[in-house]
């Protein structure tokens, strides 16, 4: 897969690449319902898309259907992308390439989860939306559990089933340039890369003051919300958000 050249009659090895500006001076045109502006623009970004199938080629899938595959992505993400918010194209684009393709991989994925586990799973949701609206807060595993009179493993095993994978390169975090993506915040258990990018990571983090290293740990390790973290800082949202943003570009340059 990584070494065919042609895919789906195409040459890839003489694909065009549009540079951002190129990109941003399409865009215009292709809202005026330019079609050839538009066609310049998917051509000139089937590379992103050879990029993203790469990441599925031990799923021994037939690389021509998911290059189609990913490219009703790249569609649906020009279609849905909104210039002004100073994001990069490829920075929207890739977890949308990814969703259709996981979506294609689970559409056509042998394993089902059966009716009554199903069943289970959506009764869950149900006592958990209960729960939420009766406390003001996420119940735990155990309390839907208790609400539902299952043992909490099943309830664990339901939810399991029918939850939709995260992709690695979901970006959870954004300040009109680079990404941070899941993958950012996920320690490998056999890749010298991984865990020599672990240890940078970390010697990172401990040159940051505590304040700093205090936010991005609530932040990314936690998973709250810049408000949640103001409050528990005592600091105003806006003072999160610039702490939170000058961290993490001199984390990027240490790193």
């Amino acid at each position: 897969m990584i070494n065919k050249v042609e895919i789906c009659g195409v040459d890839t090895s003489k694909l065009p690449v549009l540079t951002n500006e190129e990109m941003r001076a399409l865009f215009p045109k292709i809202h005026a319902g330019d079609n050839a502006a538009r066609e310049t623009f998917i051509r000139g970004n089937l590379r992103l898309v050879l990029s993203v199938i790469q990441r599925f080629n031990n799923r021994g899938e037939n690389v021509d259907d998911l290059f189609q595959v990913g490219c009703m992505g790249l569609i649906k993400a020009i279609d849905n992308f909104d210039t002004t918010l100073g994001v990069r194209f490829s920075t929207y684009a890739v977890p949308m390439i990814i969703g259709e393709i996981r979506r294609y991989l689970r559409d056509n994925n042998a394993i089902r989860v059966s009716r009554s586990l199903r069943d289970t799973a959506y009764k869950a949701l149900q006592a958990r939306e209960k729960l939420t609206n009766a406390s003001g807060k996420d119940p735990t595993v155990a309390e839907i559990a208790k609400e539902m009179d299952l043992p909490r493993e099943d309830v664990v095993f339901a939810l399991d089933a029918i939850a939709e994978p995260v992709s690695l390169f979901e970006p959870i975090y954004h300040d009109g340039g680079d990404a941070l993506y899941v993958m950012d915040q996920v320690q490998g258990d056999d890749s010298d890369e991984q865990w020599v990018e672990q240890i940078a990571l970390r010697q990172a983090m401990s040159r940051l003051n505590d304040r700093e290293r205090k936010i991005l740990t609530l932040r990314f390790f936690e998973g709250k919300t810049q408000m949640e973290v103001a409050g528990e800082i005592g600091i105003s949202q806006a003072q999160v958000s610039r702490l939170e943003k000058g961290a993490l570009e001199r984390m990027k340059k240490q790193i």
